[in-house]
């Protein structure tokens, strides 16, 4: 068989497999973005929170579909659904393609099957999330003042502008690239001790 032929060819059942993943994965970005309404801090956060939550899901896709394009269809399908209810900015849909393009990247070089390229792949994958609370520091008050006339809290809004600093923002970025490794070593131990033994993968 031809093996880069393997890698790199999508077919209908493909598409259907990511696009499943990528629903599960839409499923606990929604709920965590929910619980963001409870206090600022998460909602800056929550790319740290879903990457920690969603290494099983991003490990044993990876694991069914070693092909080029999965992770970049989970992490668009994701953005586009955002973008189109209205919830966030373009922006979201940059960060991810730049994270999904690199991630495919890594994916690609380390032959698909490596443990650490997909780790490492799911680390810079998370990475797009943060195209949810990056207005805040790209825009500034034009921003904060367009979230407040849509109807977001004022107190929420104030708190925000509490929180908004350069550290935050390292902060933010990092927490979601060590979280994102630390969720995928939980999602391997998960793959091997439930998903391959039960024969799924």
């Amino acid at each position: 068989m031809d093996v880069q032929k393997k890698h790199t060819k999508l077919d209908i059942k493909d598409l259907v497999t990511a696009g499943i993943f990528s629903a599960i994965y839409f499923v606990v970005n929604f709920l965590v973005m929910i619980s963001g309404g409870i206090h600022p801090i998460i909602w800056i956060f929550m790319p740290a929170i879903i990457a920690l939550l969603s290494g099983v899901i991003f490990m044993l896709m990876t694991a069914k579909l070693q092909k080029f394009g999965v992770v970049f269809i989970m992490g668009m399908i994701t953005g586009l659904i955002y973008f189109l209810t209205g919830q966030f900015t373009v922006v979201m849909l940059i960060s991810f393609a730049l994270a999904c393009g690199i991630a495919e990247i890594i994916r690609k070089v380390s032959n698909y099957q490596s443990f650490k390229g997909n780790l490492l792949a799911y680390a810079f994958f998370s990475l797009g999330m943060t195209g949810s609370p990056l207005p805040l520091w790209l825009f500034g008050d034009s921003f904060l003042k367009a979230i407040k006339e849509n109807g977001m809290p004022k107190e929420y809004v104030t708190s925000l502008e509490m929180i908004i600093s350069s550290e935050v923002l390292v902060a933010m970025f990092v927490s979601t690239f060590v979280l994102a490794l630390i969720g995928g070593w939980i999602g391997k131990g998960m793959l091997h001790k439930h998903f391959i033994k039960a024969g799924v993968v």
